[in-house]
């Protein structure tokens, strides 16, 4: 369906989203060409725990046995006031039994194991240093003029997907460069990675600390036999600050916040990244032969993994779009569908229940929250009944939708998924958080 010269789809970025979409798609056989502008894979500290709904895409994709042993499975999850009070949380161990349970592994040992991965497919190749500078389609065709080390070249393929990031070329050629409607939440966020002995204080492996001014989140990054390890430690700062001003304040943030009231060389702090959060929704995520997922189509506050979780369920929704089409399975009609079923879920799980988890840390009284916070006293109430929490922690399968139903019957025979689900229509009111992103 495609020559060598010209792969069946082109997939701009070579992130964990764009890695994952071109080893399922290459594992059924597609041509793929990854481009990737920089030099070599992201290893900047970013994201770490995938909930249940990217737990089983990357399962689709046969990696998911790798990821936990590079990673771990993440125990306990909590919610607790500033001095360590701890409120109310779920177990994850119950989950044990569940192939699809949260796991974690730093985004840039994922997007390490996925490229080893994808290179072993032989319809897929991964090009660095191709740095794209505008699109363009017809009726048969898209492409993308590309920097390359040997010149710029014009790159074809039926279907091209922007992988691209927050910042996507892709979706800035299709939109413009401001047109990705949301907003900016005025909250600066500093996330740090740091070696530092929480488990000696009792801490689980994801803790969320309600405080109208020192509202943070401590979660694992790595777990060693001792049980030592690297971790993650995001909190909310004065909005307004320059760069340097942010980063001379981690010192006093961290004796304030941190058991142990700990100075700087009491803690190895190995990263430290200022930045601004959004909630933003692309307008559509298909236009003609191009498409948009994950980050390049929507973004969300890191609090709860819902953008990461969110991103790796949209690559699982296109590749069943995608290969339904090259299959034969459906026509290109399914490709509207993925925007559309896509952006509601984002619309009426992401966004809401984001927006939720980072409110729940500041905009309330500490030690009101278990009177006032239905999820915190939802929390509560199940926490003697197994069943229930079980019950809770599938609750972020609610991302999911099941794109094979719209595959041509007629030809096909029945084509049902594993989970048969359809719109969600109304706002989803409660998930269970997979850390952060």
């Amino acid at each position: 369906m495609a020559s060598p010269e010209k792969p069946w789809t082109i997939i701009v970025g070579a992130g964990p989203s764009g890695l994952l979409l071109g080893l399922m798609l290459a594992k059924k056989g597609v041509t793929v060409h990854i481009l990737e502008a920089a030099g070599e894979l992201d290893d900047s500290p970013r994201a770490a725990y995938y909930g249940p709904p990217a737990a089983y895409e990357l399962r689709r994709a046969g990696v998911i046995d790798d990821i936990r042993k590079e990673g771990f499975d993440p125990v306990k999850t909590c919610w607790r006031k500033l001095d360590g009070t701890y409120l109310a949380g779920f177990d994850n161990t119950l989950m044990h039994d569940d192939p699809d349970r949260l796991a974690c592994l730093p985004l840039a040992q994922l997007d390490r194991l996925l490229y080893r991965h994808a290179i072993q497919q032989p319809s897929l190749k991964v090009f660095f240093n191709h740095k794209v500078m505008d699109i363009g389609q017809d009726d048969d065709k898209a492409w993308v003029d590309v920097e390359t080390p040997e010149g710029p070249k014009r790159l074809e393929a039926t279907y091209i997907v922007g992988c691209d990031g927050a910042s996507s070329t892709v979706r800035r050629k299709l939109y413009g460069a401001k047109d990705f409607p949301g907003y900016t939440w005025d909250k600066q966020i500093v996330a740090t990675n740091v070696a530092y002995p929480f488990e000696k204080f009792g801490y689980d492996d994801a803790n969320f600390f309600i405080h109208p001014e020192h509202w943070h989140m401590v979660a694992r990054l790595t777990k060693n036999a001792d049980d030592s390890g690297w971790w993650r430690v995001s909190y909310g700062e004065i909005s307004g600050l320059t760069r340097e001003e942010l980063i001379a304040r981690q010192p006093m943030k961290y004796e304030a916040m941190l058991p142990g009231h700990p100075k700087p060389g009491e803690y190895d702090l190995a990263a430290i990244s200022p930045y601004k959060i959004h909630q933003r929704l692309v307008e559509k995520m298909r236009v003609g032969r191009f498409m948009l997922a994950a980050d390049a189509a929507h973004i969300c506050n890191p609090f709860g993994g819902l953008g990461l979780t969110g991103g790796l369920v949209d690559i699982g929704g296109l590749y069943d779009c995608m290969i339904g089409v090259y299959e034969g399975k459906a026509d290109e009609s399914i490709l509207d569908k993925y925007s559309e079923m896509r952006r509601q879920r984002y619309q009426t799980v992401t966004d809401p229940i984001s927006t939720d988890n980072i409110k729940r840390l500041y905009d309330q009284d500490p030690d009101k929250a278990l009177e006032n916070d239905s999820f915190l006293k939802m929390l509560k109430d199940i926490e003697g009944d197994v069943e229930a929490q079980r019950e809770f922690m599938r609750s972020p399968m609610a991302l999911r939708y099941d794109f094979t139903q719209h595959y041509n019957t007629a030809k096909n025979g029945s084509q049902a998924g594993e989970v048969k689900n359809g719109a969600v229509t109304s706002q989803v009111e409660q998930v269970a958080v997979a850390g952060t992103d």
